[in-house]
């Protein structure tokens, strides 16, 4: 099945609306520091195309329950660099358009602005994860990422031509992205929604992050003191005023805001899926 329901861990943490995921691809090329596939997908930064995919996929969206939404993609971008050559995510969107499915895309890609014309034919709403707006954290943090400030235009463009947009702003890093979150929501004050999450620690995490930033390490990690489900997660004192603060940021320019595997407030959804029509 390629279809299957989100969240197979059953956190206690996630607030998301049931909702079903798909990932075209295995593995994502953006290479993130701070990503968290690689606790459970070999090679995680190596794409691979998954075999047969369309025309399985095609029998599982004959019989699939269209009350429901089908995200792409939170184990692998949708958009990484190879969905140029091969358009399988695009063709993903041309069977959801046949079978008429509704879709929550989000990506860290400006790739997808090629795919605007077919997106807003479809009930979806498309978001992009913005970590910082400054281009040269952002470098450090997503080297093979596509920059900000190009994710953003393409959002612009989506939302020109009619879709409903929203953003994720993740993960907040104390002292480093968070120093820069105003600026950065700022460029994105056009979204209806937007998401944050604050920086979660498992031991590959971790060590990426100790290789690359050791002096913000040396700050960050005696801050990390509570563990849940595997992660460890900044002091609850100070994760909440964080959770706060951007709460407030957002939602005083008219956004709706969430929060993801926080144990915070999330309204009307954590992840944006109200927006899909």
């Amino acid at each position: 099945m390629y279809i299957r329901p989100f969240d197979p861990w059953k956190s206690k943490l996630c607030t998301c609306p049931f909702k079903y995921t798909l990932n075209p691809y295995t593995g994502c090329d953006h290479a993130c520091v701070y990503c968290y596939i690689t606790s459970y997908i070999p090679k995680a930064f190596r794409v691979r195309v998954k075999d047969n995919l369309l025309p399985s996929l095609e029998r599982e969206l004959r019989e699939f329950d269209k009350r429901f939404i089908i995200a792409m993609s939170y184990s692998s971008d949708p958009y990484p660099t190879i969905e140029k050559e091969l358009g399988i995510t695009r063709r993903v969107l041309e069977l959801f358009k046949r079978y008429d499915i509704r879709c929550l895309l989000l990506t860290k890609s400006d790739i997808f602005e090629r795919d605007i014309d077919l997106l807003s034919e479809l009930r979806c709403a498309v978001g992009i994860t913005v970590t910082t707006i400054d281009e040269r954290k952002a470098k450090l943090l997503e080297p093979n990422a596509p920059p900000p400030k190009g994710r953003i235009r393409a959002l612009k463009r989506a939302k020109k031509a009619g879709i409903p947009v929203y953003a994720r702003i993740d993960p907040i890093i104390p002292f480093y992205t968070w120093e820069d979150f105003e600026e950065t929501l700022d460029a994105l004050d056009f979204v209806s929604h937007i998401t944050v999450s604050t920086l979660k620690l498992r031991p590959d995490i971790r060590a990426r992050m100790r290789a690359k930033f050791p002096e913000l390490m040396k700050i960050l990690e005696p801050l990390y003191t509570e563990k849940y489900e595997g992660y460890y997660y900044l002091r609850r004192d100070i994760r909440l005023q964080i959770l706060e603060k951007a709460r407030r940021l957002i939602e005083d320019r008219g956004i709706t805001f969430g929060s993801c595997r926080e144990g915070y407030y999330s309204h009307p959804t954590c992840d944006g899926s109200h927006l899909v029509p």
